[in-house]
């Protein structure tokens, strides 16, 4: 295991698992740590041997979003910046997560807030703790949901959820969270982590280049026409086809046996 103060990371047959590691601090972020999560996003997006990747926080909390000590006004001899913040340190990050041809599953293990939460609603399959809690916290600052956080909402759950959601601050617990469509499912805690590694193994043993092409088409019908997301599929599916996966899948199909994929374009 390769491992930093404030993220741990680890490669297991195809699956990489990034763990936020500021426990005490429940995991808000820093600048150091805004750093290294980077680098093990884009080390997760350009290793080949990668296939799938695992979110998760270290102790009682999944993320609690910004560390408000290092923007602290008291502190500081005049506002913050906190547009710096956001387009040097959070939005690549996010970018590079919507935009990676890799399944991102997230385990959320315990309160996720502010941009903690919004980190969560940015991977491609989100479980809960059922004691987990979301929580904008941005209405109690002053601030607008930032993370994507604007976005995700509003894509998930629907502009008057969203509005309520953010500007009374009101904790979404897991259940409620999947109820909604927030997320796509509320775990027990005590099993969180086994199923969380169970489908995260399942998806990097599977056809990796047509997972990421399936989690690019879908997040494009969210502004294509349906004429243009039937081309988009048509494209898509040409590329698909010419894979080794694709002749794997099939063969395996004829052959009444389990596909072994590679996960490769070609």
């Amino acid at each position: 295991m390769a491992a930093q103060q404030s993220v741990l990371t680890s490669l297991d047959a195809g699956l990489f698992t990034i763990t936020l590691n500021r426990p005490d601090k429940l995991n808000s972020f820093n600048d150091a740590q805004h750093v290294v999560f980077r680098q093990a996003l884009t080390e997760a997006a350009e290793n080949d041997e990668i296939r799938a990747v695992l979110l998760t926080g270290a102790g009682s909390a999944f993320c609690a979003g910004q560390d408000l000590g290092d923007r602290d006004p008291r502190k500081m001899g005049g506002p913050p910046d906190l547009s710096a913040t956001l387009r040097d340190l959070y939005n690549p990050s996010l970018s590079l997560m919507r935009s990676m041809q890799k399944p991102i599953i997230c385990a959320v293990n315990g309160v996720a807030a502010g941009a903690g939460a919004n980190i969560a609603l940015a991977c491609d399959i989100v479980l809960a703790a059922r004691s987990a809690k979301f929580i904008q916290a941005f209405a109690k600052l002053g601030l607008v949901p930032d993370a994507g956080g604007t976005w995700s909402l509003a894509h998930l759950i629907g502009e008057a959820r969203a509005k309520a959601v953010a500007m009374t601050a009101m904790p979404v617990s897991a259940g409620q969270a999947e109820e909604w469509g927030m997320i796509w499912k509320a775990v027990d805690d005590d099993r969180l982590m086994s199923e969380a590694t169970r489908l995260a193994n399942q998806l990097a043993e599977g056809p990796t280049y047509g997972l990421g092409q399936t989690k690019l088409a879908i997040q494009a019908a969210a502004t294509n026409s349906f004429t243009d997301q039937l081309a988009l599929e048509a494209d898509l599916q040409g590329d698909c086809g010419r894979t080794p996966d694709y002749a794997e899948g099939v063969t395996a199909f004829m052959e009444k046996r389990p596909a072994r994929f590679t996960g490769r374009k070609n």
